[in-house]
């Protein structure tokens, strides 16, 4: 991104966009029972409330009525088409490293290990947008973790623990290629999951050969283990490398998530917050509800002067249903360079 005079005043900023992931599927629902929703009323309440306090982005995933995530796309489908009544102009994005459980005989017979993934393409009613990791990374939750974040937690249990302590995302060139084609034939934008500047590298190729052709709408995920640490100068480093056409949200976990979001809120990113990202104030004596996450974000944002994107907003400055026809008109429109042509043969410059 080009930082010209100016670029910090909030006037020529857009308004901010604020992502909220309520629903915490790494915690049990006794691990903060007064902000974790179980029943589908209390989850699609969540939504709204978290609408209400100026959140336009919701982060989507779904628990069972036994409080642990949900894997049956019937679920997924059945909390989408409350969303889309209770929260209409909400960009709902779907939590793209869900694997959907086969639900019935039938569906073990024809899913295929990667169809229970691509299967996000097959939600109904359609989410704005899923989340799309490119480039298989380890991600250890717990490597910028303070043992005070998760003490008294369920991922303070061992087995638990060492499970996420050792969770890799697997995103391989072949399965990121045909989930993005998915996505997109669907109308479905792929909401970029950027863990370093390798992954952007990545999905930069894809766009200039043709394999995606839509806006290039991305968070940079700042939590370590695998991924770029939370300071300021891996921050530059995507940023110098991300063009102008593009939008950026920027997330972070624990005790990092705050100071992230008010770096990109003065850059004029867009940020995102909620219990899935941390549970505590900064002194770490209280736990703080998403709704207090984003209320706080609201009130900061209003002190370095940007107003808050309203969910029709949101979807203009997202390009949400925006898809391009070619490889040019999608480098151009989101600010990268043309491809280059070929270069003329000596005997040819000779002439």
């Amino acid at each position: 991104m080009n930082f010209l005079d100016g670029a910090l005043h909030p006037e020529n900023q857009d308004k901010l966009v604020i992502t909220a992931a309520p629903y915490g599927p790494e915690w049990l629902p006794s691990d903060f029972p007064e902000d974790i929703a179980v029943t589908m009323d209390a989850q699609v309440q969540k939504a709204v409330d978290c609408y209400n306090a100026g959140a336009t982005v919701l982060h989507v995933h779904v628990r069972e009525a036994d409080g642990k995530g949900s894997k049956r796309l019937s679920k997924f489908n059945e909390l989408l088409a409350r969303l889309r009544v209770a929260v209409p102009d909400m960009v709902l994005q779907v939590g793209g490293s869900i694997s959907f459980a086969p639900e019935t005989e039938g569906d073990k017979a024809k899913w295929l290990s990667d169809d229970t993934r691509h299967m996000l393409a097959e939600l109904t009613p359609v989410p704005d947008q899923v989340t799309v990791t490119v480039n298989t990374s380890q991600m250890n939750i717990f490597e910028q973790m303070d043992p005070r974040d998760y003490a008294g937690t369920s991922l303070g249990e061992p087995q638990l623990h060492e499970a996420f302590r050792e969770m890799i995302v697997p995103a391989g060139p072949t399965w990121a290629e045909e989930h993005v084609k998915r996505l997109s034939a669907k109308g479905i934008q792929s909401a970029f999951q950027f863990y370093n500047i390798n992954s952007f590298e990545t999905v930069e190729r894809m766009i200039r050969r043709g394999v995606y052709k839509g806006p290039l709408v991305m968070n940079w995920v700042a939590i370590g283990g695998g991924m770029d640490a939370p300071n300021p100068y891996n921050l530059a480093n995507f940023l110098r490398a991300t063009p102008d056409g593009a939008v950026l949200t920027v997330e972070s976990s624990m005790l990092n998530t705050l100071p992230v979001n008010m770096m990109g809120i003065a850059l004029g990113l867009h940020v995102r917050c909620g219990i899935e990202d941390n549970l505590w104030s900064q002194d770490r004596k209280r736990k703080m509800t998403t709704v207090k996450q984003i209320e706080q974000l609201v009130r900061i944002s209003r002190e370095f002067g940007r107003d808050i994107a309203s969910g029709k907003e949101a979807k203009k400055l997202l390009k949400i249903g925006t898809f391009y026809n070619s490889v040019e008109e999608t480098l151009a429109k989101n600010g990268f360079a043309p491809n280059r042509s070929p270069v003329r043969s000596f005997q040819q410059a000779a002439e």
